[in-house]
């Protein structure tokens, strides 16, 4: 475990303001935001079954680079392929308890199997793009009269040219994101393949499910018995989708989405599958992690003459990292229990749970 930890930090960059392997132009950074994981495949990191078993297929449509900054391509040139820190991670796991048989056997799922997760997102291009718009929708809130209690609710109309412009920004962070990962599980697999020196097809490694979070995406949904579309904004939550939906793959039609909950590094995350009932009461959304206890401020206070590095090595799990206070920002005690926060989602029927996952090995920035 630990050579493949440290495998996984070498070919991984992470941390506050890394820089990635991969040194692209002008026009082949452009083409990212268009078409997102699909251009990463498209130069040989991952296959096309890495895109079926992805949210919108890995890349959402209508994307438009015109409209990104020239201080957000500044932020994201170097950033592509970067795990980034705070609670991102890259996270070795393993199969330790199955809640629903039937559904595990069509995920690919089963007891004692090893398991990768990753979480990462769109890094300092999508923050910066948030960033800009924040600004042109608070001038919008002025020139429509819209009356906030907050202004970080900064809004515009549907309709308007700021929500349109604003809306084909977002979609070329989404399209960033869903590279960046594209390109962190080919780096995942490459590691497993050197440290165990074996081909792709013996190391069986698939990709489960990649789903978007912190996005917000038009949909069709009923209202009062009324179908009709609209805007789903998922902040800290994730998409969910119900057995049968027209935007699943094949694979994925009888069970409903694969949901993804990660928790703690030193505890579990779950993965579920979406349900009907979710998909009324919630809009076919659940939520995206267990959610903090201590601020990031509050964790370094309590880890104070602690190794929180030494008390996961004592848990089993192995740890490399980059920020000098991640780990205390990251320690198990500061998040909620993800079983707690799972059973929570499972009892109201928002997802089904299907399997839980143990850490063994994790990469934080």
């Amino acid at each position: 475990m630990e050579g493949l930890v440290e495998a996984l930090f070498r070919e991984i960059p992470t941390g506050v303001g890394s820089k990635g392997k991969l040194k692209l132009n002008s026009k082949e950074h452009r083409k990212v935001l268009v078409k997102g994981a699909r251009w990463v495949v498209e130069q040989g990191f991952g296959s096309i079954d890495d895109l079926e078993h992805s949210e919108s297929g890995g890349c959402i449509d209508g994307a438009d680079p015109d409209l990104i900054s020239e201080k957000a391509y500044e932020r994201g040139s170097p950033q592509l392929g970067t795990l980034g820190s705070g609670n991102h991670f890259t996270e070795i796991q393993y199969v330790d308890e199955i809640f629903d048989e039937s559904a595990a056997n069509m995920l690919g799922l089963f007891k004692g199997q090893v398991t990768v997760m990753i979480h990462t997102g769109s890094r300092g291009f999508g923050h910066q793009v948030c960033t800009d718009f924040l600004e042109v929708m608070q001038r919008a809130v002025k020139k429509y009269g819209i009356s906030l209690p907050d202004r970080e609710l900064a809004c515009a109309p549907f309709n308007s040219d700021e929500s349109r412009d604003y809306l084909a920004a977002m979609k070329a962070a989404a399209n960033y994101a869903w590279a960046n990962r594209q390109y962190i599980s080919h780096w995942v697999r490459e590691s497993f393949m050197h440290t165990f020196g074996t081909g792709p097809s013996a190391l069986g490694m698939s990709l489960l499910y990649d789903v978007a979070h912190n996005m917000a995406k038009v949909e069709e949904h009923v209202v009062n018995g009324t179908k009709m579309k609209l805007v789903i904004h998922r902040k800290g939550a994730t998409r969910a989708f119900p057995p049968g939906h027209p935007e699943l793959p094949g694979a994925y039609k009888e069970t409903g989405q694969p949901v993804i909950i990660p928790g703690d590094m030193g505890r579990a995350s779950y993965v579920l599958i979406g349900t009907e009932r979710g998909m009324k009461e919630s809009f076919g959304s659940t939520c995206h992690g267990a959610g903090r206890l201590l601020s990031r401020h509050q964790a370094i206070r309590r880890a104070r003459g602690r190794s929180i590095r030494r008390e996961m090595e004592d848990m089993g799990i192995t740890v490399r990292y980059t920020g000098r206070e991640t780990l205390a920002e990251e320690m198990p005690e500061a998040y909620k229990d993800i079983s707690n926060v799972v059973d929570v989602v499972h009892k109201a029927g928002l997802s089904k749970k299907v399997a839980r996952l143990k850490p063994l090995g994790v990469i934080k920035g």
